[in-house]
């Protein structure tokens, strides 16, 4: 059973309706950085199909759990009174945020890193909200264009270097972790997220895939022709689709060699990695299919 510190609680729901005021969606964090709401689906007993992203009216789908509403946010926080902190989801209107996480776990100079990447690729760095977390590391906040889905990544622009995009959240400045308080870089707090800078933005989109990189040859042209029927797909019926083209190769016993093809279509789609792979291990699941 986890530990109250009401006070902990309070400071972050405080906290949380600050964001919310500035249009930052929220939800409750634990002092480990997860959603301090557990799944309502954990004992196996959700939807068949799609994962459920709060369809059901309950609270504990993380992210997708997220409001600007003071209401539902005292809600959130009244059924996790364990929660010493709150994450803001990335990727919501009407800032579109992208976080730009620095970390220093690695051995790595990610800021280096970053500086580096700016001169190579002619972009600047814009002051900006910047987070300070308790490993030293920074998180710079960012908005991005409405049209455009930035994807989660760690590590592929450089080691140290983690992209929060759509279906990720930063934990917000004020929250208590076991690691210590996350707080904002002097002279940040009041800033406005920058614009993400073309040249930047570039870099946080997925490479073009070419058709004869999307499947391995061993699946054939049936493997090809699903993978491509998952790129095609429009937001909406990108989960539907990947659901029912990982439940065809499964069924036709290529689900297992398709699995990486369809998580990169699934990619490219917007779809955030976690999110795509739950809904493969659905199909297999649904099909009898071990992974």
């Amino acid at each position: 059973m986890a530990t109250i510190d009401r006070q902990a609680t309070t400071l972050a729901l405080a906290h949380a309706l600050s964001a919310a005021e500035r249009g930052l969606a929220v939800i409750p964090l634990s002092r480990t950085k997860l959603p301090a709401l557990r799944s309502p689906h954990r004992d196996g007993t959700g939807p068949v199909g799609p994962p459920c992203h709060g369809e059901c009216g309950r609270f504990g789908h993380g992210v997708y759990d997220a409001s600007t509403d003071p209401v539902r946010i005292r809600e959130l926080f009244a059924a996790a009174p364990w929660a010493t902190g709150y994450g803001i989801a990335c990727g919501l209107p009407p800032h579109h945020l992208i976080g730009v996480d620095l970390d220093t776990k690695t051995g790595t100079d990610s800021s280096a890193a970053l500086r580096e990447l700016a001169l190579r690729h002619l972009f600047t760095i814009p002051e900006t909200v910047v987070v300070l977390t308790p490993s030293g590391g920074r998180h710079l906040w960012l908005t991005g264009p409405p049209d455009v889905v930035v994807p989660n990544s760690a590590g592929r622009l450089a080691p140290g270097i983690d992209i929060r995009g759509a279906g990720g959240y930063l934990v917000g400045p004020g929250s208590r972790t076991d690691h210590g308080v996350y707080g904002t870089a002097p002279g940040t707090a009041r800033l406005a997220p920058a614009a993400c800078s073309p040249a930047l933005l570039r870099l946080l989109m997925p490479p073009p895939r070419t058709d004869h990189q999307a499947a391995p040859p061993h699946t054939g042209d049936h493997g090809r022709g699903l993978v491509h029927f998952v790129l095609t797909a429009h937001e909406g019926q990108r989960n539907t689709r990947l659901f029912w083209a990982a439940c065809r190769a499964y069924e036709n016993g290529i689900g297992p060699a398709l699995t990486d093809p369809l998580v990169e279509a699934a990619l490219h789609t917007g779809l955030p990695e976690r999110e795509a792979r739950a809904t493969i291990a659905s199909a297999a699941r649904m099909t009898g299919r071990r992974l």
